[in-house]
This record gives C-alpha cells, structure tokens and sequence, in this order.
C-alpha cells in the first residue's frame, strides 16, 4: 500500500499537485510548462509517464498554462467541469474529456475524487479531497473566504493543502493596483493569512499529519510571516496532536508526502 503527494507548484506562476497511489496517478491542475512539470516529477522520483488524468479546479491561467502541451503529450484525459470547460479556449487536437459535476463524486483507479465548489472569480471552481486506501487528502486554494460546505469536506484529511495567499497589511501598502486589491482581499478572492489563521484555531479539526500552506503570494506575503501565523493558531487549539507544517513554494517541489 502506498500513497504519495507533493506540491509540485503553488502561486500566481503555476499550480500544480501530483497524487498517486498504486493503482492511479494524478496531476491536479497544470500551471507549469511541460518541461518543469517533468523536471519536478522526476526529482522527486516519480514517473510523469505513469500519469493517469489530470483534474483541473478552474480557468484562471496558472492553474492551465501547461495544460495543453501535458494533455497532447501524455495522452490522457482532462477531468473538468462543463462550466470549466466552456470558459477555456482548446486547441481542437484536445479532445479526451471526462466531465465531473461539482458537488458529485467520482472514481479514478482506486482513488475517490470529491469536487466541490469554492467562492472565487471563476466560471465555476472547486476544490478536491481524494479518499485512498485509507487515507484522505485535501487540495484547498483559490478562495475568497472559507463557507461551511468547505469546513465539512476537509474534516478528516491526513494531508491538507490549504490556502495561505496574503499578509493583509503587506497588500494593502504593496504595488497591486487598488481594484486588485480590492479583489485579493474580496469575497471571491484570495485567503489571508489571518483568516486562515482564524480557520485553523476555531474550525480545522486537527486531524491531518501534513499540513501545507499554499497558494503563497510571492509580492503580497512572506514565507515567515504565514508559518508563524498558522503555528500561532495551531497552538490556540492544539490538543497535543503531531502534525508536520510545510510551505508550498512556486520555484520548488515539496517533499514527497508518502502513507
């Protein structure tokens, strides 16, 4: 039995997540070139080649700029949902779809995908939780706040990626424009650093081993500053529980999470 994650990429330059057990591999949005996307996957000692589906949560270009050349090379389908779908503008050579309904599970190999849908300005994104062999990962980023429906779907998770995107007052003096920022900080933005923190000190269950904050702004935020904010929730509601606490990065790989 085995089941392995990592964080391939996360940020406004390209996302991208590799699950993979011993029946089914999966990439989780493909924001990187082809070739970066192979470089990271072998360095971590995976096969990009063993690649099963690629599962895209919504349009927004760095969750798809690599999509295209990934699809046509690897030969395999792209799971998405219609509304998803219609917004991108596909290449006609593209034609190996699988469509999810949002809110409605599915099976891939022996893993069990739950997409769900999250506030943020999109045609209609989601989220995922994976269930194998026993274990339960959580893929949680592009999102404005975080609703109920959220909350219940990440109770359980082993691993959980969630959203860290934004130091509040580093945005608000930064260089964005100002209806930039006004939409980072919008309801169908982007979470702050404080409010994942208020989510992991009130809400988060506690249960997952490896927690990663992801989705990091890289103008907007500073590594320090979401870890010691996370870490100083965890201790408001820690019961003792162990857990690693990693950063995703855009220019590097996690480590590989293995169960």
């Amino acid at each position: 039995m085995s089941v392995r994650v990592s964080v391939l990429a996360s940020g406004s330059r390209g996302n991208s997540t590799w699950i993979t057990t011993e029946r089914a591999c999966l990439l989780v949005d493909a924001g990187l070139s082809r070739k970066e996307t192979y470089a990271r996957l072998v360095a971590a000692g995976e096969d990009p080649r063993t690649c099963h589906a690629v599962l895209i949560s919504h349009e927004h270009s760095d969750h798809i700029n690599g999509l295209r050349v990934l699809a046509l090379d690897l030969q395999i389908p792209i799971y998405i949902n219609s509304a998803t779908r219609e917004a991108i503008t596909w290449d006609p050579k593209i034609t190996a779809f699988e469509m999810f309904q949002t809110g409605a599970r599915f099976t891939l190999g022996d893993i069990e995908v739950t997409p769900f849908s999250v506030p943020h300005d999109a045609a209609d994104p989601v989220a995922f939780t994976f269930e194998a062999q026993g274990i339960k990962i959580g893929v949680v980023t592009d999102l404005g706040y975080i609703p109920e429906i959220v909350k219940q779907h990440v109770r359980g998770c082993h691993c959980l990626i969630f959203e860290s995107n934004h130091d509040l007052d580093m945005l608000k003096v930064g260089p964005y424009p100002w209806h930039v920022k006004q939409r980072v900080m919008g309801r169908q933005g982007h979470l702050s650093n404080r409010t994942t923190g208020e989510f992991l000190s009130e809400d988060y269950d506690g249960q997952a081993q490896v927690l990663v904050l992801a989705h990091l702004s890289e103008t907007n935020n500073h590594p320090e500053i979401a870890r010691l904010t996370a870490l100083e929730a965890l201790e408001r509601r820690t019961g003792g529980e162990k857990f690693e606490l990693h950063l995703a990065s855009q220019t590097a790989a996690t480590p590989v999470f293995r169960w």
